[in-house]
């Protein structure tokens, strides 16, 4: 125990400071308990627990319904606005402003979870994930009471330490299309807002939805803010999706970067996948690709993306600015077969 530490909660009884207390109290048990003086470590721990303070854990051992997710390291591509977003809410959470409880809105692929994992890393805190799966049970009431039990966990996990998950939240939230499990749901829903009302202002939860539409308001207002990431245009994903094919082509050795023919191929879409679609399916392509074709990784993007006739597409291609040269590359017809194939479609156009 260093000097500090006495300092530190010398200030905090003065202050009435509980939770700071508890906190550094926690602390040093965990560094008695690491140097290997785990009775006095345990009987600091019982003595705040006594006292009917709020103990936050140690460690996340005994954590039944949250679980910790390993840190990301790679950066994660959005478009400028909700950026700006994701920054301002990690900004809120390490300034305590008050703001606490968000909920991302969106559908899949647009990066709401992988946002989570971005604002625990830009704090440098541990990100734990609600487990829902161990919450719902088919037994009447328990379901309820897991919930209760789950924001109890949440209570007692040090809460600048940590980023609360709650991904895909309409699992758990939603009332089922089976009549029968109506009641049982409501009582889930109102368990859950419930615990949400008694989490303090500090603990930051980030909650994650596909189906925003179909949530009560009431469960709506338990969140401080609701951040949209439905927020992407065409400019936007064609943008990600560059650098995403930039960063899987740095992992082959025998593919070539053609941004060019790449953007070609995405403008002719009426709707481009999300990123996280585009990261699928760039990732797939580049790995599966014929090492003895360097360009090979397009073709396959393009037959994932597009519909593949060989007459048709020919011709479809040209029409769309394609070259002769991309033509053969999207469909490994050779230049001198598409430009015969072209010659007789334009004869035959004219014959007509």
């Amino acid at each position: 125990m260093k000097k500090q530490d006495v300092i530190n909660l010398v200030k905090y009884h003065v202050q009435g400071d509980n939770e700071s207390f508890v906190a550094e109290t926690s602390k040093i048990a965990s560094d008695f308990n690491a140097n290997g003086d785990e009775q006095i470590a345990r009987y600091l721990m019982e003595l705040i627990a006594d006292a009917n303070f709020y103990v936050p854990q140690a460690n996340y051992a005994n954590l039944r319904f949250l679980h910790k997710e390993d840190p990301v390291t790679q950066p994660l591509f959005l478009p400028e606005t909700i950026e700006e977003d994701v920054i301002s809410i990690a900004r809120s959470i390490k300034k305590k402003s008050g703001l606490s409880k968000f909920l991302f809105y969106g559908a899949p692929g647009t990066g709401k979870t992988e946002s989570a994992y971005q604002i625990a890393r830009l704090l440098g805190r541990d990100l734990l994930v609600a487990d829902f799966e161990k919450l719902i049970d088919s037994r009447l009431g328990e379901s309820a009471k897991n919930i209760a039990l789950l924001f109890d966990e949440i209570k007692h996990v040090q809460y600048e330490r940590v980023i609360i998950l709650f991904d895909e939240i309409d699992a758990l939230v939603l009332d089922r299309i089976n009549s029968n499990d109506l009641r049982e749901m409501g009582r889930v829903t109102s368990a859950f807002l419930k615990g949400m009302d008694s989490l303090s202002e500090k603990i930051a939860i980030i909650a994650t939805t596909n189906l925003y539409e179909n949530f009560d308001k009431a469960l709506i207002r338990r969140f401080d803010a609701t951040i949209s990431f439905d927020r992407y245009s065409k400019e936007d994903l064609v943008e990600i999706a560059d650098i995403l094919m930039t960063s899987s082509l740095k992992k082959s050795q025998k593919s070539r970067q053609d941004v060019r023919l790449f953007n070609k191929i995405l403008n002719q879409l009426v709707n481009i996948p999300y990123p996280g679609d585009l990261k699928r399916i760039i990732k797939t392509a580049v790995a599966f690709s014929n090492e003895e074709n360097e360009y090979d990784y397009l073709r396959k993007i393009y037959l994932n993306l597009l519909s593949h006739n060989e007459e048709g597409d020919i011709q479809k291609l040209r029409d769309a600015g394609f070259t002769t040269r991309e033509i053969e590359i999207l469909t490994k017809i050779p230049k001198s077969s598409v430009s015969r194939k072209l010659r007789k479609l334009d004869e035959s156009d004219l014959r007509r």
